[in-house]
């Protein structure tokens, strides 16, 4: 078992006096049942995915639920919305109630639970393993912090000459080129899998996704257009979504594909990074980019076994980024940045007070042209530039001034 950053966070946060009921969502296989039944033993555990025994849990009354499970886990809760109610009146009547909600979809968030239990309830998300928790041997090995992470926290690390300098850089870079050929799904890190096995379980996973959780999210009748959108997106990860286009070259209507690329971003098969167009004086495009959270799943949706293109590698970047920002909570904001004369930042992160900027090549050896969208770019923006990062498959590190640094990905993530 991988040792997991919510470990500690969810302990910590069950034993809250305000808030008794956690809410634990994400993308179905990262690892929210491990997280509570290893977090929370005595705690009883409940699956709504039985529709054998859903109806019984329906039917308990506020009083039962008290005596017969005053602290239980609550597992595919979107299955059954309405047991949100009943967990609400459990709490407002009994005071030693509490109680984990697992579900794999947004929705959860979006209705019942903003709904029903506003002010009662923690809400965390699980993603895919990062890299930090993808470089531990087990529970009892805590995920260390990566260069990313401290930087943000407020350290001030050091930026090696060489990635190879670096007395963990063997694990790193170990770390790092499994993540470039399965992603951080955590039940394919079992030593006993085979990288045949390990593509067979992504294939398997992408197919239940569909037949699945993508019915219970929409209700399809018919996933042909929705498999056709979702092979579209993996193909051009990493590029700006137009929807016009995406619709022409799908043959879906404009609105269907405006809502099935919600739907892959309410289940956490996607990132939709927000054009950044907080400055009104210049001319900056407005349209967002789509990235794949994970390029394991991306791999089975175009039925391809291969390392990362360019633009899969910047999606591989950003995802993970994004993941270290949710898991460790960071106050940051994700954007990209276009401007209409041709300038482009991958990855925008906006804090309150400054902007860190992230340029993304697959390249091994980075130079100044590299980093030619980020000179300048404080004219643009609208708060101080903090740090500029240029980052890439180049062992070695550059200072191309007191602003930009190109630094290897793995030494920055890992």
């Amino acid at each position: 078992m991988k040792n997991r950053v919510l470990f500690e966070s969810v302990q910590q946060k069950s034993a809250s006096v305000l808030r008794r009921i956690i809410v634990l969502t994400g993308a179905k296989q990262t690892g929210k049942t491990t997280i509570v039944k290893q977090c929370l033993p005595d705690y009883a555990y409940i699956s709504i995915e039985d529709p054998v025994t859903r109806g019984d849990f329906a039917r308990l009354t506020a009083g039962q639920w008290a005596v017969l499970y005053p602290k239980a886990v609550l597992d595919e809760v979107q299955k059954l919305p309405r047991l949100i109610e009943s967990i609400k009146a459990v709490y407002d009547q009994y005071t030693q109630a509490r109680y984990a909600l697992l579900g794999s979809s947004q929705f959860l968030l979006l209705e019942k639970v903003r709904e029903s239990l506003a002010g009662r309830c923690i809400i965390m998300e699980t993603f895919p393993l990062i890299l930090p928790e993808l470089r531990t041997i087990g529970f009892d090995d805590k995920a260390e912090k990566s260069f990313f992470v401290r930087f943000i926290e407020g350290a001030n690390p050091d930026v090696l000459p060489s990635f190879s300098l670096d007395p963990c850089f063997a694990h790193k870079q170990q770390a790092f080129d499994y993540y470039l050929r399965f992603g951080g799904y955590p039940a394919l890190t079992e030593e006993q899998f085979t990288d045949n096995d390990r593509f067979v379980w992504l294939a398997n996973y992408v197919r239940t996704f569909l037949e699945r959780d993508v019915r219970d999210l929409a209700a399809f009748r018919d996933l042909e257009p929705f498999v056709k959108l979702q092979q579209y997106i993996a193909a051009t990860t990493g590029n700006v979504v137009n929807y016009s286009s995406i619709a022409k070259e799908t043959g879906i209507a404009v609105p269907t594909v405006q809502r099935y690329i919600k739907y892959l971003e309410l289940s956490y098969q996607a990132i939709v990074l927000p054009a950044w167009f907080g400055n009104t004086t210049k001319r900056l495009i407005k349209s967002p980019k789509i990235h794949f959270m994970d390029y394991g799943v991306l791999q089975a949706v175009m039925r391809k076994q291969a390392m990362p293109s360019g633009d899969e590698f910047e999606s591989c970047i950003v995802a993970e980024i994004y993941k270290q920002i949710k898991t460790y909570g960071l106050p940051l904001a994700c954007s990209c940045l276009r401007t209409h004369d041709g300038r482009e930042v991958d990855l925008l992160l906006e804090a309150a007070d400054y902007f860190i900027a992230i340029e993304i090549k697959k390249t091994g050896n980075v130079n100044r042209i590299d980093a030619k969208n980020l000179f300048g770019l404080q004219d643009i923006l609208n708060k101080p530039l903090k740090k500029c990062f240029v980052l890439s498959n180049d062992k070695h590190s550059n200072i191309f001034n007191h602003e930009i640094v190109a630094m290897h990905a793995a030494a920055f993530l890992c």
